[in-house]
């Protein structure tokens, strides 16, 4: 479902540079070796103007309220498509460093072009399961179901676990919230969490988990 090559692109516009956190910004900065090709079959989520106001004034911030996420760390969004949770995240936890990753360049320019000036992210397109960020890059990792929608969730999670830091957390929706949203792309779907991340926080449709060695 997500690219099988590992492209990276920091994506810009003019005016609008997004500065990389300390030993990430060599990383992010590096040129990729190979186009990503999406896989056949993918189905994208539609952009739904009411869902993401909802999103923006409502889910957001209830998710990080009831999990209690921490602030002012480092925090990657995977799956962020077109950054709709990205202004929301920096303004509620004031992230020392806030990156997005999505597969899909186009919903990555969207984002970049919705970007206010000194609100940017670090918007980086390529694969989930194979991310170009160093090992320990990340206090706080916030998957709104993107995990649930891959093809080897093992090995996303696996990723996921890479790049957190040793006692980082991993906010992601519960199996309730992705059966409510999308019942049937959702069904038979679950994710096997590695031994390495400890339930911090169930709140009903989302979940935290600590990364604990």
């Amino acid at each position: 479902m997500f690219a099988r090559a590992v492209y990276t692109q920091h994506v810009r516009t003019p005016g609008c540079a997004a500065r990389p956190h300390r030993r990430l910004r060599s990383h992010l900065g590096r040129k990729p070796a190979s186009p990503v090709e999406t896989h056949d079959g993918y189905q994208s989520f539609p952009n739904l103007g009411h869902r993401n106001f909802l999103q923006r004034t409502l889910e957001v911030p209830l998710f990080v309220w009831a999990l209690g996420l921490p602030k002012g760390g480092r925090v990657l969004e995977v799956g962020c498509g077109r950054g709709v949770a990205l202004p929301v995240v920096r303004r509620l936890l004031a992230p020392s460093f806030l990156a997005g990753l999505d597969v899909e360049l186009p919903f990555l320019q969207e984002a970049r072009e919705a970007e206010t000036e000194g609100s940017a992210s670090s918007l980086v397109q390529g694969d989930l399961r194979r991310m170009p960020f160093p090992d320990s890059s990340f206090d706080l990792v916030i998957d709104f179901g993107t995990c649930y929608h891959v093809d080897k969730r093992e090995r996303a999670l696996l990723e996921i676990t890479r790049v957190m830091a040793r006692g980082a957390v991993l906010a992601t929706e519960a199996k309730l919230a992705q059966v409510l949203a999308h019942p049937i792309r959702t069904r038979g779907r679950r994710l096997n969490l590695p031994p390495t991340l400890r339930r911090k926080a169930h709140r009903g449709m989302w979940m935290s988990f600590e990364k604990v060695v």
